[in-house]
Parts: C-alpha cells; sequence; structure tokens
C-alpha cells in the first residue's frame, strides 16, 4: 500500500527534523528528493561510524559507505546534488519544483528566501505547491534568527523544567523529542494542506516550529495549576497528581500508574492491603494527591516485600496498570518489535541490502496493506541521473557539463 504514490516532495533538509518528515513521506509511497551540496551533503554524512560493504568502522573505507546516522535518517529518500547559490542551480530547483507537490526545508530561517528560492519565489511557478519550513524558533517572533538545535529548543521550551527530580538541576529528555516530534505535526499538516489543494486548487506555506510544538504539548498538562499552587514541576518518576510512577522491587523497578479510585482499590486486592483502603490520607483521588508522599511511601513498602515478577503477576491478575522497567538493550532484542516491524534492519541503497545496525520502522498497522518496503538510505547524488533526466530532460552530456561546471 503506498498512499502517498502520486505525490513528490523537493526537499532540501539536514540533520534530524527535516529528515525525519521527509522520511515518514516516504515511507508513505511519496518520492522524496532530497537536494544536497555538491561534494558536502548534509552534515550528518561526515558523523561516523560508517557502513558499507567492509563492515561497520569509524571511518570510511569504500565510497559506498554512509554514517549510520544518516542511514537510520534517510530511508527511502533519494539524493540529488545542486549548488543552489548558482543561477543554472537555482533554475533547476525552480523546474522541479513546477513539477513536485511540496517543497519541504529546515535550515535557518529565510535561508533560501534570501537565494530566491522561498515560497513565494516558488508559488510563482506553482500556486499549488505546499511549501513547509521546520524551525527552531518559527519564521517569525523575537526569537526566529536565534540558532537553535533540540538541547536549546528543550530549554527554551521550559520542558527541562518539568523534567527531572525536585531538589535537582533541570534534565533533557534521553532522545533528540523536539526533532522527532515536530516532524509528525509537520507530517499530518502537509497532508492536510494537500487535501485543502484538493478542494481548492491552492498551496500554502506552513511555519513549523519546534519550541512552539513542545510548548503545545507540554501544557496539555494542567502546569498551570501546578505554578499557581507553588508545587515542584519535577516530581522525578513519580506524578505530579498522584503516586503513579515508578517503584522498586526486590530485583527491580516497575511502572505503576494508579489515578482513580478504582484503581486504587484493585491494587489493595493486589497488594492484600486493606489499609489502603481503610486509611483517610488515601480515601479518594484529592486525599492521595494531597498526602502524595505518603501514598507513594506505603506503595513502596508494600511492594519492596516482592521480587519483580510476582509483584507483576498479582498486579496484572487485578488489572492494575503496570510494567517492568526495560532496558534499550532489552527493548532492542524484543522479537515483538521486529515481528510488528517497529525495528527493521538498518539498509544502505548503495548495497541495496542491510549491514549492521537497526532502524526504525512505521508504528502503525493499515488493514489496508503492508506499507512500501523502502530501499535505504543513498550516498549522495546517488540519483543525480535518474531525477534531473526525469524532472529536467537533461542528457549525460548536460549531467556532465554541469558537474565540470560544479552545479551538480
Amino acid at each position: 500500500m503506498e498512499p502517498l504514490k502520486d505525490i513528490k516532495v523537493l526537499a532540501v533538509t539536514v540533520y534530524l527534523a527535516g529528515p525525519f518528515c521527509s522520511m515518514n513521506l516516504a515511507r508513505m509511497g511519496a518520492e522524496v528528493i532530497k537536494v544536497e551540496i555538491p561534494g558536502k551533503g548534509d552534515p550528518v554524512r561526515g558523523n561516523g561510524p560508517f557502513a558499507g560493504p567492509k563492515g561497520t568502522n569509524i571511518q570510511r573505507q569504500t565510497d559506498d559507505d554512509i554514517s549510520t546516522r544518516f542511514l537510520k535518517r534517510t530511508q527511502g529518500v533519494k539524493s540529488v546534488t545542486i549548488d543552489l547559490k548558482t543561477a543554472k542551480g537555482k533554475q533547476m530547483f525552480l523546474d522541479m519544483a513546477k513539477e513536485c507537490d511540496v517543497v519541504l526545508e529546515n535550515l535557518a530561517p529565510g535561508s533560501l528566501r534570501r537565494i530566491g528560492l522561498g515560497y513565494e519565489e516558488v508559488a510563482k511557478v506553482n500556486p499549488g505547491i505546499v511549501y513547509c519550513s521546520i524551525s527552531g524558533y518559527g519564521q517569525t517572533g523575537p526569537y526566529a534568527d536565534k540558532p537553535a538545535h533540540d538541547p536549546q529548543i528543550q530549554g527554551m521550551a521550559g520542558l527541562m523544567d518539568i523534567n527531572g527530580e525536585e531538589e535537582r538541576p533541570p534534565v533533557k529528555v534521553g532522545i533528540y523529542i523536539g526533532d522527532l516530534v515536530t516532524p509528525m505535526f509537520a507530517c499530518y499538516s502537509i497532508l492536510a494542506a494537500l487535501r485543502e489543494k484538493d478542494r481548492t486548487g491552492q498551496g500554502q506555506y506552513l511555519d513549523v516550529s519546534m519550541m512552539d510544538t513542545l510548548v503545545s504539548m507540554m501544557f496539555m498538562e494542567n502546569l498551570e495549576e501546578t505554578i499557581a499552587d507553588g508545587l515542584p514541576l519535577r516530581t522525578g518518576n513519580i506524578s505530579r497528581s498522584g503516586p503513579t510512577g515508578l517503584y522498586e522491587t526486590k530485583d527491580g523497578d516497575l511502572s505503576l500508574t494508579v489515578t482513580s479510585d478504582e484503581q486504587w482499590g484493585r491494587l489493595s486486592r493486589a497488594l492484600d492491603a486493606p489499609n489502603l483502603l481503610e486509611n483517610p490520607l488515601f480515601s479518594d483521588y484529592v486525599a492521595r494527591t494531597t498526602n502524595v508522599e505518603a501514598a507513594r511511601q506505603e506503595i513502596q513498602r508494600l511492594l519492596g516485600e516482592f521480587s519483580l515478577d510476582d509483584a507483576l503477576e498479582r498486579l496484572e491478575e487485578f488489572d492494575v496498570p503496570c510494567a517492568p522497567v526495560r532496558t534499550a538493550e532489552q527493548v532492542m532484542n524484543d522479537q515483538h518489535f521486529w515481528d510488528r516491524g517497529s525495528l527493521l534492519p538498518m539498509l544502505n541503497a548503495a548495497m541495496g541490502g542491510p549491514v549492521e545496525g537497526v532502524a526504525s520502522g512505521f508504528p502503525v498497522k493499515f488493514s489496508g496493506g503492508e506499507l512500501p518496503i523502502l530501499p535505504g538510505a543513498p550516498t549522495l547524488g546517488m540519483h543525480n541521473k535518474e531525477i534531473f533526466e526525469k524532472f529536467l530532460g537533461l542528457s549525460e552530456e548536460d549531467l556532465k557539463k554541469l558537474a565540470e561546471e560544479n552545479v551538480i
């Protein structure tokens, strides 16, 4: 199944946010063309280790070696090289944009506009274009021109302020969450804009901000109430509003959720602890929230008497939401994820097969069929001949001349 098979995307993307958006569109069947700087490409291409015909090594061993980070982030995307600062390169980009449905970029705000390839210029040659810009702080506002990567965005958005232990410094999330969640908002905004174009024939410009994304997600929580009450925002591994959180058993940790009175009752029965129901400190949700530390200590005292397996067995028997806290290595080796396709072998398109490493799959199953198997990440300029012939009608002689002129 390829729901976006008729969609063509022209992408000027680097690092993670833009490439992840590109890759997700490619996963749905879109033809995604990544425009890279001749001889250099996406800066991530230079970050080793590299995987290729001779295995994975700190330094490149062959021309087909590709950075493992690039391999993870660019599955199914086609690579072409164009120097967009040259007159011929700009024209090639605009001519290709005429034939595309989407232009996607995540350079510093205004970078493409300053060289004559912004939304206004592209829309003149293709009024139906959906032009999406992903940036740290957005294209407007007092922060627009500040340089940013995910760690700075986590700090500026306030995410670090709510993450970590109460008496400890702020902590960033352990993955590049701004770089990964923002592209998902970009993806379905692109699809919404394409749907609108189906009705009106008009394209539009999408300004997607990493900081806006994280702030909008954070305030799905009632943070304003916690702030007004003068309560700590950083509560480590426990909930801000109750004893939900991480608990230790004799030989391992488990995550436990007890938010409702019904769940509290089931927890009491699972642990054979009627005092959890009889104690007025824990009588209802408000009481447990007010006396959260006492509730947590009592749960910990009870669970500390069990092994992890025994605790999980008891809790699951009484339908109390719980799970062991596993290591990343345990998850990586869990066949469940390989069977469902959320983890996949890492592929190098130049080799036509797998290399050492783990790639992320698409975490949604469609009843209409399987999504396409992507060919893996490309070497720099791997698709120059295919794409330039297809979109621009250029011959091998034309391509040779453009290469000699350092345009491609």
